[in-house]
């Protein structure tokens, strides 16, 4: 341990970042418990690193007492007076017991040390960049699968993508270039974890932000996503310059940026819809490609309404397996019920039927009477 140990301890600074003083201490930590392993465990040592020479010493610290009960904890003060007159009892005493071999074992310890201390620098390193790339999307390699996870290869580090976090329509192979999307990164016992998607809603954020340089630069907002990853997603989006329309600026000419998503996501079907302060024209746009005769809010809940579409556009405005209904729903945040006109009209003549639109009418004539009444009386 000589000038050898200190310009690999600056090597490792430079190189790794890794601090001298920091692998200098977990150095002396470690070095007592060697010495205690191979040399007695009941003595109170102490190791100091000579950092000009690089040399190590051991030192055994005895506190000074009237009688000595353990002899490798103590020393008596008429022992401690021949050393230092000035010595008293409880001051703290240090004897070099630096063994001749030490240097072996302390090298190896070093060794120990210093390769621990790497790797934690390296996984330190490795979680800062990242949780830099937390929430974006990054290009990996397909490595492997196993029964929970395909491994993607993102260059430092190897990613996982579970299966709920998997294209329903895509099959991985190894050697697979795909775009991913990092959903969350870890710093675990065993090191930096980072997990990736390919279903996250985000992901199409992302890739928008990448092929619309409008909606990279904030002039048209991608304001709220659906998508049922793999098969059809609806995108919201607004424009902030009344000059730029929002969705045939992300549909590109002749639908070229929209066209290089849907390659991208394996022919996943995408509905671009423009996003209006008026629920009701968010609603009636949402459930594209379907026409909408009317929204109708449901009084007794703000975030429920009737969707009114033509007889035969009814199947459309639901869509297989209800999927379009389900998608604008997510989209607005409302909860949709689709009826036909014809449905709407029974609707109403039942009411009709039931007297119901009767007796609306004449509480609203009984409450005009009561009015018309009240200001009379104010008048008189």
């Amino acid at each position: 341990m000589s000038k050898e140990m200190l310009n690999a301890l600056d090597a490792l600074e430079a190189e790794k970042g890794v601090s001298k003083e920091i692998v200098i201490e977990a150095l002396e930590a470690a070095l007592i418990s060697a010495y205690k392993r191979h040399y007695g465990q009941s003595q109170n040592v102490e190791v100091e690193f000579d950092q000009k020479k690089g040399n190590i010493h051991v030192y055994a610290v005895k506190e000074v007492s009237e009688e000595v009960m353990d002899s490798q904890l103590e020393v008596s003060l008429k022992e401690a007076i021949t050393i230092n007159p000035a010595y008293e009892i409880g001051d703290r005493i240090r004897f070099e017991v630096t063994p001749k071999d030490f240097g072996r074992i302390a090298a190896q310890t070093a060794k120990q040390v210093i390769l621990q201390r790497v790797r934690e620098a390296e996984r330190n390193i490795i979680y800062n960049e990242f949780s830099a790339y937390e929430k974006d999307i990054m290009q990996g390699i397909v490595e492997r699968q196993d029964n929970r996870y395909i491994y993607v290869n993102l260059g430092k580090i190897e990613a996982v993508l579970s299966k709920q976090d998997q294209m329903v329509n895509e099959f991985y192979q190894p050697h697979d270039r795909i775009k991913v999307y990092v959903s969350r990164v870890e710093n675990t016992s065993k090191g930096p974890q980072v997990f990736v998607s390919r279903s996250h809603p985000d992901l199409l954020r992302r890739l928008f932000e990448q092929e619309v340089p409008e909606v990279y630069d904030g002039i048209v907002e991608i304001v709220s996503i659906a998508r049922e990853a793999g098969d059809r997603s609806k995108i919201a989006v607004r424009s902030h310059d009344a000059n730029i329309d929002p969705v045939g600026t992300c549909v590109g000419p002749k639908g070229q940026r929209v066209q290089a998503l849907v390659n991208e996501l394996k022919g996943e079907n995408m509905d671009i819809v423009e996003w209006n302060e008026d629920p009701a024209v968010f609603i009636a746009n949402a459930l594209n490609p379907a026409e909408v005769s009317d929204v109708i809010f449901d009084a007794t809940n703000p975030k429920a309404c009737t969707v009114v579409v033509p007889d035969y556009q009814l199947s459309l405005a639901i869509g297989k397996r209800g999927q379009n209904a389900r998608l604008a729903a997510k989209l607005t945040g409302y909860k949709i019920d689709i009826k036909s006109e014809s449905d709407m009209k029974d609707f109403y003549a039942q009411l009709d039927n039931d007297g119901i639109v009767e007796e609306i009418d004449a509480t609203i004539d009984e409450a005009e009477t009561i009015l018309n009444d009240e200001a009379t009386s104010v008048d008189e």
